[in-house]
Formats: C-alpha cells, sequence, structure tokens
C-alpha cells in the first residue's frame, strides 16, 4: 500500500467523532484506506447485493452483527441506515465506532445531514497526491503525473494509464451516471465531458460550453453538478472582498484528476505531452489539486481561489486564512524570468500587508528565495499551501530524488 496523507488526520477524527464518514472518487483507495487505519473493525461492502438487501430490510439485524461498530463501505446504497446508526451511536456514545465510505458526495451528504448532522467527521480521499508519490519513490516527472494522474492502481500495478482511465470513465458513465440520472444520449455526455477537459484552467461559460455540446444551458448546469457530486471535477471560485459576489462570479474549471482530463483530450501517450497546446493548463491543473490535496489531508478548509479583476490583472491562487494572504503564480515552464513577477507583484500590491506569501511554482526543481517572492518546485505545492514558513529546506534532497 501506498501511504496516504490523510491516515492520521482520518484516524484522529475517530477519536473524536463517534462516525467517521470518509468520500471520494472510486478507485481513490478509501477501502484501502479505512480498512488499513482500523484493521480491528469487521468491514462490510454495500455495494455487494446481498449484503445491501440484509441492510435494507433489515437494518437493525444488519446492525447487531456489529456490536463494536463497523467500516461500512459505499454507504450511500442504503441511505436509511444511517438513521439507524444515528439512534446506536447516541445510544453508545463511543468515538470512531463506525467509519463509512461513499462515493457520491452531494448524494451523501444530503442523507448525512439529515440523520448524522453533528455526529460525524466528514473527510475526502482524493486520488494520489505528488508528495505520497515522491514518499513512495514513485516516478514524479511533469509529463508523466500529466499523463497518469493519480489513482492509486496505475502507479501500484504499472497500469497504461489510457487504458486504465478509459475503462474507469466507461465504467463510470455506465454505472455510476445510470444510478443518478437517465441519460438520453451517451455519447452528447461524453461529448460534454471532453469539452470540459478542454476548458482545464479556463473561467466557466456555461452558455459557451452548453452551445459547443449542443444541449441547453439548464442541462449544461445539470451535467456539471453530476460532474462534481461524483467527483470527477471540482470548481475553484473567484475571490473578492465581497463574500456575495465569490457566490455569483465564474468560478474555473478543473479536474480531481489530471491524468483524466489528459485522457479525455485526446493525449494516450506521455510523449503526446510535450508540444501539447494545454499542456500548461494541465499543469496549472496539476498544481492547483496539489494543494488542495495537501490541505485536505490535513483536515483544513480549502479556502483556495483565484484572483482576477476587468483589467485583465490575476494571479492564479489565493488562499486566505483570516485577515491573512498567500498569492501563487503557476508555470509550466522549467526556468522564471522577471515576467514572471509582474503578475503576482501587482496584485500584492492591492493588498498590501496582508500578504505574507508570493510563491512561483513552476515545473523546475531547483529552490529560489528572491527578494520579493519565493520561487519552488511543483513538487512543494502542497507544502507551500499547508505551510506558513517558505518549503523546501527540510527535505530538499529527497524532492530533487523524486
Amino acid at each position: 500500500m501506498i501511504a496516504r496523507h490523510l491516515m492520521s488526520t482520518l484516524q484522529s477524527r475517530a477519536l473524536e467523532y463517534p462516525v467517521v464518514t470518509l468520500s471520494g472518487p472510486r478507485q481513490s483507495g478509501k477501502t484501502t484506506l479505512c480498512r488499513t487505519a482500523f484493521p480491528e473493525k469487521p468491514y462490510s461492502n454495500l455495494e455487494r447485493p446481498d449484503i445491501r438487501n440484509f441492510a435494507q430490510h433489515d437494518p437493525a439485524g444488519f446492525l447487531a452483527q456489529f456490536p463494536k461498530g463497523a467500516v461500512l463501505d459505499e454507504v450511500q446504497r442504503v441511505p436509511e441506515l444511517l438513521s439507524w446508526i444515528q439512534v446506536r451511536v447516541d445510544e453508545h456514545k463511543t468515538a470512531g465506532e463506525f467509519i463509512l465510505t461513499g462515493s457520491h458526495q452531494f448524494e451523501l451528504s444530503r442523507h448525512i445531514s439529515q440523520s448524522l448532522a453533528g455526529r460525524t467527521a466528514l473527510l475526502k480521499l482524493l486520488p494520489l497526491s505528488v508528495a505520497e508519490l515522491c514518499d513512495a519513490g514513485l516516478p514524479t516527472g511533469v509529463d508523466h503525473l500529466l499523463f497518469a494522474g493519480g489513482y492509486p492502481r496505475i502507479h501500484a500495478d504499472h497500469l497504461d494509464p489510457a487504458v486504465m482511465l478509459g475503462d474507469y470513465f466507461a465504467t463510470y458513465v455506465e454505472r455510476d451516471l445510470r444510478e443518478l440520472i437517465q441519460l438520453r444520449s451517451i455519447r452528447q455526455f461524453e461529448n460534454f465531458v471532453r469539452l470540459c477537459a478542454g476548458r482545464v484552467g479556463q473561467l466557466l461559460n456555461l452558455h459557451s460550453l452548453a452551445a459547443d455540446a449542443g444541449v441547453s444551458s439548464v442541462t449544461a448546469k445539470s451535467w456539471l453538478t453530476l460532474l462534481e457530486a461524483s467527483y470527477i471535477v471540482f470548481l475553484l471560485p473567484p475571490w473578492f472582498a465581497n463574500v456575495g459576489k465569490r457566490l455569483t462570479k465564474s468560478p474555473k474549471l478543473y479536474f480531481y484528476d489530471v491524468g483524466l482530463a489528459s485522457w479525455l483530450i485526446g493525449i494516450t501517450q506521455e510523449s503526446h505531452l510535450q508540444v501539447h497546446p494545454l499542456r500548461g493548463s494541465l499543469f496549472e491543473n496539476l498544481v492547483v489539486l496539489e494543494m488542495l490535496k495537501a490541505r485536505i489531508n490535513d483536515g483544513l478548509a480549502a479556502n483556495l481561489h483565484f484572483y482576477r479583476v476587468s483589467s485583465g490583472l490575476e494571479v492564479d491562487v489565493l488562499l486566505e486564512a483570516g485577515n491573512m494572504i498567500r498569492l501563487f503564480e503557476i508555470k509550466s515552464s522549467q526556468t522564471i524570468n522577471q515576467e514572471s513577477f509582474i503578475q503576482l507583484n501587482k496584485v500584492a500590491a492591492i493588498f498590501g500587508e496582508r500578504v505574507v506569501k508570493k510563491v512561483v511554482l513552476y515545473a523546475g526543481h531547483e529552490q529560489q528565495k528572491r527578494s520579493n517572492a519565493a520561487v519552488l518546485s511543483y513538487l512543494y505545492a502542497g507544502e507551500a499551501a499547508t505551510n506558513e514558513g517558505t518549503p523546501g529546506s527540510a527535505h530538499e534532497t529527497d524532492k530533487t530524488e523524486c
């Protein structure tokens, strides 16, 4: 097993809450992590028809099998079970009694808010981070990461990413989506997802996306919500001093797995990335995703935004923590010049003393501490998003070897 950085957060939450709910995309490693973190707990997979039937028709008898709790996999398949778990944990008042997993975040969250509000910690496990791959001694070259993505089986079993991701997407469409909605046109939906992949790192324009896909804006919005719910895409919100504007202005579109985005736009060999016109956008997706994973794995709120004004001035990531702001510019080149700092410094001037860190994250490996900003390798993106100081010194040798 590749060690997962969420492990300590998962175990610590189990000491604080009677239930811990772990959501994330299929095949991100939720089952393996939970069974490794809690080896003493019995395990039950609600995907199995016989087990699901037992839980649906005799929930009291099903839970009676587990007097000290259990790991229950894909619990969204039997949402009515959550009410029985609520009664159980309220009676026992035991920390870490049940560990639940699920793959549909909106559906699962809705049922949990009805039955387990205040009783469960909510965590997410995303595909492998660059830092996790680095710790495991696995390849972390830029083009390899953009091609392979982070699904554990690709790296652990040395699978061909193009084959595995093709099968993953086909299974996702045939299985998960048919459980959530009735699709009239599978091909039209698949085309919609590919169009989304071609827009990674761009402002979301639903009207344009809908027109290109040949569907209504209402349908496009519904499909995008489904992609969010099933951990295919996520939206990075803009930053505005007015919180209301953050909720109404267009977000940026990214994929939870950059390898899947690459496959969707037709990249079937690592060598295709060297001259691909979307390589820079995919690299931006990789770095933003690494920052998101690091914060989630540490049990922190994401708090990631981008900053853009009508004049065209922008910075790729703005991280807000209280009154402090950290700014990040992402460059897919392996060298840095003075132009790399222009936007960063202009935005920093707007916020003044609130800015406590300015960082350029790039595709090279050397770390630089310049007078006006730090320059860090993409390998440090996660550390840069979670540490108050400047990462890059304590583990510099290890990262360079990655």
